[in-house]
């Protein structure tokens, strides 16, 4: 079965709640987590999450601009990209 796979990041002061939060909006919108790594430093979390939007019927738009909204709320950053794009931009 073929991936679509997205990379999403967030960074921002640690607080209660940010995965589960995050999780929660991917899981809602049939999207796999296909890796997850997150570490706190000095304080500030930062978290990059590899997703598959394949079987999701939201678009990458929707699905970020949901991701975002939660990160507004939380005083967080939110960024996805495609993984197309991340591959094109890191590309040496």
């Amino acid at each position: 079965m073929e991936k679509e796979l997205c990379f999403v990041t967030v960074i921002g002061k640690d607080q209660k709640g940010i995965i589960a939060r995050m999780a929660n909006s991917v899981y809602e919108k049939e999207i796999n987590i296909e890796d997850i790594s997150q570490k706190v430093l000095e304080g500030y979390f930062v978290m990059s999450m590899l997703i598959d939007v394949q079987d999701s019927d939201y678009s990458l738009d929707e699905i970020e601009k949901d991701l975002r909204e939660i990160g507004e709320e939380m005083g967080l950053q939110v960024q996805l990209q495609h993984e197309e794009i991340f591959k094109a931009m890191h590309r040496v």
